[in-house]
């Protein structure tokens, strides 16, 4: 998707225990026809956890028959890009010549690297028939030393992704390690993400390996050290604390995070990079067309002014 920064609301939800160091109340945004995009990540008092830089939530919205979703081709760098859907689903195409229709609990990262282009659109069966949606996307910033790799697609459908499920309990183990599974998707650092449904009444631990940890609520409350949370809500923890987390309602809700990059990121549009410098140079090749273009598309995103 494409991103420009928007102010954080101020509301009073304080970190209720010692082991959470904070709660995001995403910034809401409605981009027509009651299409609302829920904004965690970035936020003014955490840009990052572990790699993740950006996490976007969307929908739920019905688009009625002959409507969809249309996000124009435009650029990255210096990041990958993971779509995870729920309900609905979206065309890929991007400017490696990758097409693919997401769909839910697959996972698909694109790693612009030194730079890629792509377009999200409804395909053409559900623009057609009309379509529910509801997903969400996340970018994770990439280390100094792959900055600059070559652009790549994966797609892993919901069937090759290692599962978990006990008493009151499910998980897809969407990238990393978690709930003694190891998900087959290439990464190039240590982070993890899972989807994890719990029904009512029922407990889930956090595993406390991962340097830097957060669970972001999509649907349903949890209680936490006798503190109540309810969706949406970014639940960022504290180092090496051990975390159970009981779910109050029938709740999904996304465990991520990951090893801490080694520093600050400067992100601007849809560009991460650990320089300004590389970040200029991204606008101008914009700008004058040096990205490659996607295939079969016409339009795109112009440089913001």
């Amino acid at each position: 998707m494409s991103w420009m920064p928007d102010n954080d609301p101020v509301l009073g939800d304080p970190a209720s225990c010692d082991a959470l160091q904070l709660v995001i109340v995403p910034r809401t945004r409605d981009l027509g026809d009651g299409f609302l995009v829920r904004r965690a990540l970035p936020h003014g008092k955490r840009q990052m956890v572990g790699p993740f830089i950006f996490f976007d939530h969307f929908g739920p919205v019905q688009f009625i028959a002959g409507k969809g979703m249309d996000v124009r081709p435009h650029p990255h760098i210096g990041l990958a890009t993971v779509t995870y859907l729920f309900d609905g689903r979206i065309r890929h195409r991007d400017s490696e010549g990758n097409v693919q229709d997401i769909e839910p609990g697959a996972m698909n990262l694109m790693t612009a690297g030194r730079g890629i282009a792509h377009s999200e659109r409804t395909p053409d069966a559900p623009r057609r028939d009309g379509q529910n949606m509801l997903g969400l996307q996340s970018w994770i910033a990439l280390p100094q030393g792959a900055e600059e790799i070559a652009p790549s697609f994966q797609h892993y459908a919901a069937a090759s992704l290692p599962t978990y499920s006990d008493r009151g309990i499910s998980a897809r183990l969407i990238a990393g390690r978690g709930f003694g599974l190891q998900s087959p998707v290439a990464m190039v650092s240590p982070w993890f993400y899972a989807e994890v449904s719990v029904e009512a009444g029922i407990s889930v631990p956090l595993d406390p390996d991962h340097e830097e940890r957060a669970i972001y609520l999509v649907e349903g409350a949890v209680e936490i050290a006798r503190e109540r949370f309810e969706a949406p809500r970014l639940l960022v923890f504290r180092p090496g604390d051990r975390i159970t987390v009981r779910a109050t309602l029938p709740t999904r809700m996304m465990f991520l995070g990951g090893d801490a990059l080694e520093g600050p990121r400067y992100i601007w549009w849809n560009f991460v990079s650990s320089s300004k410098e590389r970040i200029e140079q991204a606008k101008q090749d914009w700008k004058s067309g040096r990205f490659a273009a996607v295939p079969n598309e016409t339009e795109f995103i112009p440089l913001p002014e």
